[in-house]
């Protein structure tokens, strides 16, 4: 999932109860529950590294006490700050009794309940991850297998109002309160985080069996006149009817919209067939550049085709000698080579592709991804 889901999900994982065990409950979740996507400084080495090490030992399950340790570390430190401008400011020692039991008047901490906190925002992470097409790989680096439910799409704006509803209402409900001067609660929120949280797993749940009617469908249908070998349904935001379909059998592959609500599949042979691509010289040898092993280590998905001299984006092409020969060879994932807002064909190049020169047909000379070369 995209940072926003995170955070507003570590906020209401906080307001769901744990802010009445201890202070800082909320903090804690919010920070724990995007942590593991701090391996997007792996990008700064290029986007080869970036694909190789996203979602990689942040996210797995040996990381999350880690993670969650690493958070709480920082709450202290910023704990033993906030107490030192206390005492610099009106004189009070910077740590007493009362603030550790709350006779302060301040939401006293207990650290092992932060760090139950932490724990929770950060496998919620891994969670939600699972839920999309892209996957995680929770076993890593003894099993390096990828699991994904493929039911999620990344971005879904039915979670982002779910819970932007539940950390929005709370506050307007405190206005009106202080409007008629009612008494101010000082845990606010948890029954609206409760219910956003719950609406979640039912929204999860809903879409994971829409998600397995989708595959049944097509079980039940003859869509192509060869066997399929395997086959997957990829999400579209917002509607848990809509489909994308990808069937592979030995000799090309086919695509399928599939509407699960209404029971419709559609499918057009002369449309749909993309046959499998030569495996050309230039091709095995894009396939062992570190581009390509990284590819496809994490591309279930991928097609590998030479497409030619022609310009990769972001790359200018080689300059060499008039007797040398160079080609692109594009790596793409068909999991999403899709048009995301249900409209029929894609406009430019499919997103995550990839592109490696290969010159005379066995030497990388340039490698890139999303736009940006691999230096």
């Amino acid at each position: 999932m995209e940072p926003v889901t995170h955070f507003l999900t570590g906020a209401c994982i906080g307001r769901a109860g744990f802010n009445r065990k201890t202070a800082y409950a909320t903090l804690a979740a919010v920070l724990a529950a995007e942590a593991a996507d701090l391996d997007v400084i792996w990008s700064f080495a290029g986007p080869v590294e970036g694909l190789k090490h996203h979602r990689g030992l942040t996210h797995t399950f040996w990381a999350v006490p880690v993670v969650a340790g690493a958070v709480v570390g920082a709450v202290w430190l910023l704990d033993r700050r906030l107490k030192a401008r206390r005492r610099n400011a009106d004189g009070a020692p910077s740590f007493s009794s009362a603030d550790e039991k709350g006779g302060s008047g301040r939401q006293p901490i207990h650290w092992g309940w932060l760090y139950l906190t932490a724990c929770v925002a950060a496998l919620s992470h891994l969670l939600l991850d699972w839920t999309n097409n892209y996957g995680v790989r929770p076993f890593f680096p003894f099993n390096p297998r990828w699991y994904a439910g493929s039911f999620m799409f990344i971005a879904e704006p039915v979670m982002w109002a779910l819970l932007f509803v539940a950390l929005f209402m709370p506050w307007v409900l405190g206005l009106a309160d202080r409007e008629i001067g009612a008494r101010k609660q000082r845990f606010r929120g948890r029954g609206w985080a409760i219910f956003a949280l719950s609406a979640m797993l039912v929204l999860g749940c809903w879409r994971w069996a829409e998600h397995a009617q989708a595959l049944a469908m097509v079980n039940n249908t003859q869509l192509t006149a060869e066997p399929a070998l395997r086959m997957a349904a990829e999400p579209y935001p917002v509607n848990p009817f809509r489909w994308h379909v990808i069937l592979e059998t030995p000799n090309f592959y086919q695509t399928a919209e599939i509407d699960t609500r209404v029971g419709t599949i559609d499918s057009d042979p002369r449309r749909d067939v993309l046959y499998k691509p030569a495996d050309t010289a230039a091709v095995e040898a894009a396939k062992q550049t570190p581009l390509g092993r990284v590819y496809l280590d994490w591309g279930t998905w991928a097609v590998v085709r030479e497409v030619g001299p022609e310009a990769a984006p972001g790359m200018e092409p080689p300059n060499l000698p008039a007797n040398r020969v160079w080609t692109t060879v594009e790596f793409t994932d068909l999991r999403f080579d899709y048009s995301f807002l249900a409209t029929r064909g894609t406009a430019g190049h499919a997103p995550l592709g990839a592109w490696v020169y290969i010159v005379d047909g066995h030497e990388d000379a340039g490698e890139a991804m999303n736009g940006r070369e691999q230096r």
